[in-house]
């Protein structure tokens, strides 16, 4: 997009930034559907919890393998045919998912989901293309407050609907609602052409050149893979948590936990305006801060309700924190080449939710609950120690 465009944008489509939301949250929310499900999916093909953790697993590395074959697509062609075409993939995923006829046929699918769902991290670099001067943390956490929104209402919904209709509906009612942004998309967005194309075979190999050559990219992305390996960590075993003989709750009860994540969407415009206002480090600091709190509460009061809750609500509000701080200071990098620097983050960051998905499910098999506390507290552990080495190493003032 010419920067020429942007006026003429700004007039005609002054929605779009809340629209870029709600499209992030419809396509980021089936790669947490499963969540919820994980213990009545285990039932139904008669698979450990340990193995039902393969299918979360399973759906962060397709992500992680979407961003790196997919997001490039945005700094190469024209982005919205490409964001068409990835969530109508997406929706044909979510019913191989729901009509899946063995357990490792559903992480299969699982795996594709993961891949075309994807396509949220080409809307989300578009956001700072819209956004006034010196307010892209706020545009960012604009776009960032309606993929929260989608990925707790997606959750809530999951619960919900599989306790009524079994989890199988969950997808399948799930592709349906996917593939209706597929003519929404075509009519609300406006031709989108990258700012700087490059070849697709250039942009794959430049992903590794700005690894190396960007500092804040690398500190970004440690502290992501940290972070969301602990944070996953929760969300993959808090249905077996509930479902243990402490709660005996059922899959509703755990998507219904998805509900407190409006905090977190809270949070994200509220974090992007004070990323702008006060610098990224420095709402970093306070987002881990959070995110220890967080865990601690889980691990001292989660066997009591409230404390669970608190936890949730804790956790949550860190997390959101945490990713708008990271976005907002790597999309300062460069803006011709933002959906490469979004891949190389993203794929960090996901590779991290899958290590966290699958060593947390075995803590939760050998010791329960302070196992995955335990673990969360670890990662957060060596978060703290990147980002403190980052604040050192920059001591200078950063601009975000």
């Amino acid at each position: 997009m010419n920067v020429a465009e942007l006026p003429v944008i700004h007039r005609a489509r002054r929605g779009l930034l809340p629209f870029l939301g709600m499209a992030s949250g419809a396509s980021v929310a089936t790669i947490y559907y499963n969540q919820p499900l994980l213990l009545e999916i285990t039932r139904t093909f008669h698979v450990s919890p340990s193995h039902g953790g393969a299918i979360a697993v399973a759906t962060q590395l397709g992500y992680a393998a979407g961003i790196l074959l997919f997001v490039p697509l945005g700094d190469v062609v024209e982005r919205r045919k490409l964001i068409a075409r990835l969530f109508g993939a997406v929706s044909l995923a979510l019913v191989a998912a729901g009509l899946a006829p063995s357990f490792w046929a559903l992480v299969a699918a699982s795996v594709v989901i993961g891949m075309t769902a994807s396509v949220t991290h080409i809307l989300v670099p578009i956001a700072p293309e819209l956004a006034e001067a010196g307010e892209d943390g706020r545009a960012i956490g604009t776009v960032m407050s309606g993929l929260l929104l989608g990925v707790l209402l997606g959750r809530v919904a999951s619960g919900a609907v599989a306790e009524a209709l079994g989890w199988r509906a969950v997808f399948l009612l799930a592709a349906v609602s996917t593939g209706a942004f597929v003519p929404l998309l075509w009519w609300r967005m406006p031709v989108l052409s990258p700012p700087r194309p490059v070849r697709y075979g250039a942009a794959l190999r430049s992903l590794w050149d700005l690894l190396c050559q960007e500092p804040v990219l690398r500190e970004a992305s440690t502290v992501s893979f940290l972070v969301f390996g602990s944070f996953i960590a929760f969300w993959t075993n808090l249905a077996f948590f509930l479902g243990s003989p402490h709660y005996h709750l059922g899959t509703g009860v755990a998507g219904s936990f998805g509900l407190l994540g409006a905090v977190g969407a809270v949070v994200a415009s509220l974090a992007g305006r004070s990323a702008d206002r006060y610098g990224t480090r420095v709402t970093l600091t306070l987002a881990l801060g959070l995110l220890s709190a967080g865990y601690i509460l889980l691990w001292v009061f989660g066997d009591h309700i409230a404390g669970l809750i608190a936890g949730v609500i804790v956790l949550d509000a860190g997390q959101q924190g945490m990713q708008i701080s990271n976005q907002t200071r790597i999309f300062a990098l460069s803006s011709t080449a933002r959906s490469r620097i979004n891949t190389v983050y993203m794929i960090i960051f996901f590779l991290g939710g899958a290590l966290g998905s699958a060593l947390s499910a075995l803590a939760w098999s050998h010791w329960q609950w302070s196992g995955v506390c335990g673990w969360g507290l670890g990662m957060l552990a060596l978060a703290w120690l990147r980002h403190g080495y980052g604040y050192r190493a920059h001591a200078a003032p950063e601009q975000s």
